[in-house]
């Protein structure tokens, strides 16, 4: 099977066993779904889902976020992780998007990646998700299930592997395909042992044709 074919026939089993793929983070509007995302590093979208409500009743806009204090933010991220490092970027950001785009989430990639705590996935998150742009973000699940199927060879970083996808994956699909990767990677194939027995995938897989069910 080439790479193409492969890409085909694991981009097609997607369209149709998960028509709607959608982020599980809850907001609502670009700076919500900012905050959400710098909160989403290393930490499941159901612990920050369980934080946002109360951090939005407090800080609704950029404008009332950038004038807090660092400790102060802490107090309503503490229970995810390093929410130490997470308040100080969630203050940078906010102070950042006032000062610099007026508090409007920009869509380009590379102003986005100027706001303190958004590197290029957080980057691409925004940019797929709000603003519909072909970017593909790449988590430790994207990296992870594209290496075990074999969409991604050999790559040794994120952007290797985002890169490599892009190669393959149609424009149209790019921002579905980022949620289908991760929500395949997060309810199947989990990083210590992966569900091969209830994937519909194992046909086009390069890992299950190696090793099976066995990790």
């Amino acid at each position: 099977m080439t790479k193409k074919e492969r890409f085909e026939k694991v981009l097609g089993w997607f369209e149709e066993n998960m028509p709607i793929a959608e982020t599980e983070l809850i907001y609502n509007d670009p700076y919500e779904l900012l905050v959400a995302v710098i909160l989403s590093a290393q930490c499941t979208d159901k612990r920050v889902n369980i934080i946002t409500p109360e951090f939005f009743k407090r800080f609704p806009a950029a404008e009332i976020l950038a004038g807090a204090s660092t400790d102060e933010v802490f107090e309503y991220v503490r229970t995810c992780s390093y929410p130490n490092n997470k308040a100080k970027h969630l203050v940078g950001m906010a102070s950042t998007l006032m000062s610099e785009f007026k508090g409007v989430v920009p869509s380009d990639i590379k102003e986005l990646q100027k706001l303190p705590g958004v590197g290029r996935k957080t980057a691409n998150v925004i940019a797929s998700v709000v603003f519909d742009l072909p970017a593909l973000a790449v988590d430790t699940h994207v990296f992870r299930v594209a290496a075990r199927i074999g969409l991604s060879t050999n790559a040794k970083n994120p952007l290797q592997t985002e890169e490599q996808l892009m190669k393959y994956i149609p424009e149209a699909v790019v921002a579905k395909a980022h949620h289908w990767l991760i929500l395949h990677g997060r309810y199947v194939c989990k990083a210590r042992r992966p569900e091969c027995e209830r994937c519909g995938l194992t046909t086009y897989c390069k890992y299950f044709a190696k090793h099976g069910t066995v990790l």
